[in-house]
C-alpha cells in the first residue's frame, strides 16, 4: 500500500510546493509590471497540467488494463518526479526572457501527462489487493499520501524562508522544494518496481490467457459505449471532490493572504505567515483523520459519509467562504477545518468508492479516463477561475457559491449510487480479509 501511495506523495508535493510558492513563482516566471495578469498567469500554468491530464489517462489508463498496473505505476512516477525536478532548474524572466515560462508550462505538461495514469492507477492497485471487508481503510491510504504530500510541500515551502535569507530564497532557496521531488520519485520507482501484480489482475489474466501486449484496436470504444453510465457516476463525485480539494489546497493560499483584492472588495486577508501555518495545521490533522474515516466507511457503508460531505458544501459552501474573508485569525480556522473536514469526507470513501464502478479488465482505463476527463474540466481550473471571476465582478463569495454547485453535483450522483461497501469489485471473486472469512465464504454463508 505504501508503494502505491509513495507517487501520490511525490504528486501532491508538487501541488503543495506550487499553491505555497504561487507569489514566488508569478516573481519569477513572468513580468513584474502587472500583478493581476501575472496571477492569472501563475494559475494559469497550474491549470494547463490540468488539460493534458485526459490524454495520460487514454493513454496509461487502457495501457494498465493490458500490461499490468505496477509497470504502468513505475512509469508515472518518475516522469512526474522528473517533471517536478525540471522546475527547479528553469532560468527566471529577469535572466531569459519569455523562454522562462514557456519552459514552466512544458514540465506542467509533462507533470499532467504522467499524472493523468498516476492517481487512478495507484487507486486500481489499492482496491484491487484490499480485502472487501477493509477496502475502505486501505483505500483512505492512498488520500494519506495526498495530504502528507502536499502537507510536506507546504511545510518545506514555509519553513525555508524562516531560516533564510531573503536574498537566497530569491535566487536559489525557492528552488529547493521542487528539487526534493526527484530522489522522491526515484524511491518510488524502486519501491513499487518489487511489487507483484494486483490478485484482481493476475486473475483475469488466468481465465483470458495472455493479455499482455493485446491490441487496443477497440478498447477505448468499448469503455466509453459500454460504461458511460459509470463514467458519469464517477466524474459527478469527482468533480464534487475535487472543486473542493483543489479550493482548499491550491486556491486559498493565494485568497487568504492577496490583501489587494480583499481590502479592494470589503474583505480583510490575514498574513501570509498566519495563512500558511492554518491550512498546513489543518492538512496536517486531515492526515491522521482520513485512516478513521476509511475504517469507519467499512462499518456504515461509504455513503452516509459522502452524503455528510456532498451535504455540507451546500449549506455551509457560504458560511465558510464568510469567515475565511473575515480578517479573524479564529474565523479563519473555523472556516478552513469545515472544509477540510467536509473535503476528508470524499478522500477517506473516494479510493474505495470509484474502483467499485468497473470491472476488472477496464478497471483502469475506465477509471483514468472519467477522473481525468473530470478533473481538468471542472476541478483543476479552480484556482484560475476564482481568481478570474473575483477580480472581474469583485465579489468574494464565488468560492462559496461554487462549492454549492459542486455539492448539488455531489447530491444527485448519489441518489444514483449504489452502496459499494463490504462487496467484492465488479468482475473480482471476493476477497477475504481472514482464514475464518474465508473459510465462510467456502460454505457459502
Amino acid at each position: 500500500m505504501g508503494a502505491a501511495a509513495v507517487g501520490n506523495i511525490t504528486e501532491w508535493f508538487d501541488f503543495g510546493v506550487y499553491g505555497y510558492l504561487a507569489t514566488t513563482i508569478e516573481a519569477q516566471f513572468f513580468p513584474p509590471d502587472n500583478h493581476a495578469l501575472a496571477q492569472l498567469a501563475t494559475f494559469a500554468t497550474f491549470a494547463v497540467a490540468f488539460l493534458v491530464r485526459p490524454l495520460g489517462g487514454l493513454f496509461f489508463g487502457p495501457l494498465g488494463d493490458r500490461i499490468g498496473r505496477t509497470k504502468v505505476l513505475a512509469i508515472t512516477v518518475i516522469l512526474m518526479a522528473t517533471g517536478t525536478f525540471l522546475i527547479g532548474l528553469i532560468p527566471s524572466y529577469a535572466q531569459i526572457g519569455i523562454a522562462a515560462p514557456i519552459l514552466l508550462v512544458c514540465a506542467r505538461v509533462l507533470q499532467g501527462f504522467s499524472t493523468g495514469g498516476e492517481y487512478a492507477g495507484a487507486m486500481t492497485f489499492i482496491a484491487e489487493y484490499s480485502p472487501d471487508r477493509k477496502r475502505g481503510y486501505f483505500g483512505s491510504f492512498l488520500e494519506f499520501g495526498t495530504f502528507v504530500g502536499y502537507a510536506l510541500g507546504a511545510t518545506v515551502s514555509s519553513v525555508l524562508p524562516l531560516i533564510s535569507t531573503p536574498a537566497f530564497m530569491d535566487s536559489w532557496g525557492w528552488r529547493i522544494p521542487f528539487m526534493i521531488a526527484l530522489p522522491l520519485g526515484i524511491t518510488g520507482v524502486y519501491l513499487r518496481t518489487k511489487l507483484e501484480e494486483t490478485p484482481a489482475f493476475q486473475h483475469l489474466l488466468e481465465e483470458s490467457g495472455a493479455r499482455e501486449g493485446a491490441a487496443a484496436k477497440h478498447v477505448l470504444r468499448d469503455i466509453f459505449a459500454k460504461y458511460w453510465p459509470a463514467m458519469l457516476l464517477a466524474g459527478g463525485l469527482v468533480v464534487t471532490w475535487n472543486v473542493t480539494n483543489y479550493m482548499l489546497t491550491a486556491y486559498l493560499p493565494t485568497y487568504l493572504k492577496d490583501s489587494d483584492t480583499m481590502e479592494a472588495h470589503g474583505g480583510h486577508a490575514i498574513s501570509s505567515t498566519a495563512s500558511e501555518w492554518l491550512q498546513i495545521a489543518v492538512l496536517w490533522a486531515a492526515v491522521f483523520i482520513i485512516p478513521l474515516l476509511g475504517r469507519l466507511s467499512d462499518k456504515i457503508g461509504r455513503k452516509p459519509i459522502l452524503w455528510v460531505g456532498a451535504g455540507g458544501l451546500v449549506v455551509l459552501g457560504i458560511p465558510m467562504v464568510l469567515l475565511l474573508k473575515s480578517g479573524s485569525v479564529i474565523a479563519v480556522l473555523i472556516g478552513l477545518v469545515l472544509m477540510g473536514l467536509l473535503l476528508i469526507c470524499f478522500s477517506a470513501t473516494g479510493p474505495s468508492t470509484l474502483p467499485a464502478l468497473f470491472p476488472t479488465e477496464v478497471r483502469y482505463g475506465s477509471l483514468s479516463i472519467s477522473f481525468n476527463i473530470f478533473v481538468s474540466a471542472f476541478a483543476g481550473t479552480v484556482s484560475l477561475v476564482m481568481s478570474a471571476l473575483v477580480l472581474a465582478t469583485g465579489d468574494l463569495n464565488w468560492p462559496g457559491y461554487y462549492l454549492i454547485v459542486a455539492g448539488v453535483v455531489g447530491v444527485i450522483t448519489l441518489l444514483k449510487l449504489k452502496e459499494p461497501a463490504n462487496k467484492p469489485l465488479p468482475g473480482s471473486p471476493p476477497a477475504p480479509a481472514t482464514v475464518e472469512e474465508a473459510r465462510e465464504l467456502a460454505a457459502g454463508r
